[in-house]
């Protein structure tokens, strides 16, 4: 379905994709998110766009096309109260963010925004319980070329340290549904492993382990997107949720978290606005579909 949004004249598409694990829509996940029913959800598992004006598409539905952080948040609130709605009591939403740089061309200054404690607060206003989270270990390296951050950069250090900083963590940050949680997780782990998923700052995490996302990409992009790292989605969920469980994302993107969740044997639910990237994970996760079916037939032979 298409149609014309009111106030930016850009078309809004709505569609569907099905497979024997996933469901993935197309479409403003306000709006597609109610589709999904009460108490159905085990797990998500989700980047939030980070709120920059007209980046990632020019429609005004998408939640980062905001002109302020409070209006971000403010349409963000809907999600985050989408999602208690949706995920079954004592289950978790694992959200992945990171603290956001302050451009001296932009904002006046050099420094660092509070994004994470935003998230935090926002979703304790919404009734979530947050009971954790891990900081992911980035390269400095990879993120001073990637970014250009002037205050990791070698220069810098030997002109004037006092504007060096250290590179900016990923986290992860664990919100339960309140309620007791009636299917115990039992999750397919050594202990061996659970001691290195237990530490609060996972290492090893491979910064360019992730789909490709060059197929979603339209030459008009101002940004490209930003996949979430494969590993950290298995260990996401494969210690929160069981197989055969429902894993959810709003903001689906090229489907990096439907691709693991079904891969591991659990069903995907997604939302994604932009048709390119929407069309791309509905070929992700079609692969995943048959990486699984091809397991199951080297496990029955």
């Amino acid at each position: 379905m298409t149609a014309t949004d009111i106030n930016d004249h850009q078309p809004y598409v709505t569609d569907d994709a099905h497979g024997p694990h996933y469901h993935f829509m197309l479409g403003d996940s306000c709006e597609r998110l109610a589709e999904v029913p009460d108490n159905s959800v085990d797990l998500s598992v989700y980047s939030p766009p980070f709120d920059s004006m007209f980046t990632y598409s020019p429609t005004e539905r998408d939640v980062g096309n905001c002109a302020s952080r409070e209006e971000f948040l403010a349409h963000y609130r809907f999600i985050i109260d989408h999602m208690l709605r949706v995920t079954k009591p004592g289950r978790t939403s694992a959200v992945h963010c990171m603290q956001i740089p302050l451009l001296k061309a932009r904002d006046g200054y050099t420094g660092i925004t509070d994004f994470r404690g935003q998230i935090i607060a926002e979703h304790l206003a919404a009734g979530w319980i947050y009971y954790g989270e891990i900081t992911v270990d980035k390269n400095p390296q990879i993120q001073a070329v990637r970014t250009k951050a002037q205050g990791l950069m070698f220069a810098q250090l030997r002109r004037d340290s006092s504007k060096t900083r250290p590179a900016l963590a990923d986290y992860v940050l664990l919100f339960h549904k309140p309620g007791e949680n009636e299917v115990p997780i039992l999750p397919d782990i050594t202990n061996d492993m659970w001691i290195e998923w237990a530490h609060p700052v996972w290492y090893g995490i491979k910064e360019m382990d992730t789909l490709n996302p060059a197929p979603g990409t339209d030459e008009a992009d101002e940004r490209h997107i930003c996949p979430l790292q494969l590993d950290l989605i298995e260990r996401a969920v494969r210690l929160w949720s069981n197989p055969g469980e429902t894993v959810l994302s709003p903001f689906g993107g090229i489907a990096s978290e439907g691709y693991v969740a079904v891969k591991h044997g659990r069903r995907y639910i997604g939302c994604e606005l932009k048709p390119s990237y929407w069309k791309t994970g509905v070929s992700n996760l079609d692969e995943a579909e048959r990486a699984l079916n091809q397991g199951s037939l080297f496990e029955v032979s």
